[in-house]
């Protein structure tokens, strides 16, 4: 029996909006893959907060950001100030948050949640999910109206945004992990330049500051 497992971006959804999400798919465990649980403009989504509307809901919250999150403690795993996935893969603790998902999907409908709308505009399909594919796994992408994309449809998606196609010397697979190296490019976390402004600069040690309280 093929095992499943589902995303989803809690974008700017009203709290009762989301959890319905959450139930149209069944889901019994959400796994928070934010390096920041926190959101000023949604604070509904903030750690504590949701966990306990979860709770109540019947799912149970799973805080991976440590693990799986878009960010790094380990200077080596930046160039010029940004995370560089191929690197971030390789880290003990994100193969360790790998394995707790992998673990997970045995027993429970999982969802992997971060902030993002668009799956393929987030870390959780680009990094994460990259990371997770297996035979015999679905990887599900739950939508902002309910629907579903599969991860295959998803990165059909971005090889088309991104203008890369097969032909007689590129295979579609090859080309599919071209365009996650490329997305991931463009959507990895790039430490806040010194120059930026003060306010920024705060923003972004408080973030950092907070991005392991527990």
């Amino acid at each position: 029996m093929g095992k499943t497992l589902y995303t989803v971006g809690h974008s700017t959804h009203a709290l009762e909006s989301f959890l319905g999400l959450l139930a149209l798919h069944r889901i019994e465990a959400l796994c928070d893959v934010r390096s920041v649980p926190y959101s000023q403009r949604n604070p509904q989504f903030n750690r504590d907060s949701l966990k306990g509307h979860l709770k109540a809901a019947g799912i149970t919250y799973v805080f991976l950001g440590r693990e799986l999150g878009a960010r790094s403690d380990n200077p080596a795993c930046y160039v010029d100030g940004k995370v560089q996935y191929n690197y971030l893969v390789d880290e003990p603790l994100f193969q360790q948050g790998v394995a707790r998902v992998r673990k997970g999907i045995e027993d429970y409908r999982v969802a992997l949640m971060c902030a993002e709308r668009d799956p393929l505009t987030c870390h959780r399909t680009i990094l994460v999910c990259r990371e997770l594919r297996e035979a015999g796994l679905d990887i599900l992408h739950i939508l902002s109206d309910g629907s579903i994309e599969t991860n295959d449809a998803a990165e059909r998606r971005l090889m088309f945004l991104l203008h890369i196609h097969p032909d007689m010397l590129t295979s579609e697979h090859d080309c599919i992990e071209r365009a996650y190296d490329i997305q991931g490019g463009n959507i990895a976390y790039e430490i806040p330049s010194q120059s930026s402004d003060p306010d920024s600069r705060r923003l972004a040690d408080e973030n950092l500051h907070n991005r392991l309280y527990e």
